[in-house]
């Protein structure tokens, strides 16, 4: 009976070896959207990626509630193939920790990662969707790139603009506004500022799908447009 007992849990773990295998080697897309956790964070324009995530996931009937590898995620679908969505929980800065774990466990070439995140040098209300590239001084794409090892992977660029009166060019003697841009990037949006934020979010989220469904250089053409 023990004998019997043995194979059988032996069946049963290769069954569920076996299955845990397809299931990862099912994912065909990641999504990612950076932001900080915390609800003092949860309605501010650094939490644009995360934003827009929680966006796709409604629009999909999916909840990110399983924790792995730092992040919350959840299992869906893109363009009908099958996708993870992802939140890191390491704040925005060590995104790279979350993100090249996962990719990582699902064996994911970094072509088929897909990166949101807020722009401060893109003006408000446009996207731009690209690959590769330096990371514009955006510490969590940065994090990224550094874990991955490669830059060649797709963001969806959503653009928020500088603070009111902020200048590239600042005066001689004078420090680039940097505590500025840090508030502006933090605090929680007023009802107004996130109305108006919201139909870029929307685009975004498109735009993830139209990647997935008609390509890259084809949803570039789309969206990299003015709406």
């Amino acid at each position: 009976m023990a004998a019997i007992k043995r194979l059988f849990g032996n069946f049963r773990s290769s069954r569920a070896k076996k299955s845990d295998s397809e299931a990862r080697s099912a994912i065909e897309w990641v999504v990612t959207g950076l932001g900080n956790p915390g609800e003092e964070y949860a309605r501010s324009r650094h939490n644009s990626g995360f934003m827009t995530i929680d966006r796709i996931a409604k629009a999909k009937g999916v909840e990110l509630g399983r924790r792995r590898f730092k992040g919350v995620t959840a299992e869906t679908t893109l363009a009908e193939k099958p996708a993870l969505l992802v939140k890191p929980q390491t704040f925005y800065n060590l995104s790279g920790e979350c993100v090249s774990a996962l990719l990582g466990y699902f064996k994911i070439p970094p072509n088929h990662l897909i990166v949101l995140h807020d722009e401060l040098d893109l003006e408000a209300g446009r996207l731009r969707i690209k690959q590769g590239g330096g990371d514009a001084g955006n510490r969590g794409v940065r994090s990224i790139a550094e874990s991955l090892g490669t830059t060649d992977f797709i963001r969806v660029r959503i653009g928020i603009g500088r603070p009111p009166g902020f200048t590239v060019e600042m005066e001689p003697g004078r420090q680039p506004k940097t505590e500025e841009n840090k508030d502006y990037l933090l605090r929680p949006m007023t009802a107004a500022e996130r109305d108006a934020l919201a139909p870029i979010l929307e685009r975004a989220a498109s735009a993830v799908e139209a990647i997935a469904a008609n390509g890259l250089e084809a949803a570039m053409n789309r969206y990299n447009q003015r709406s």
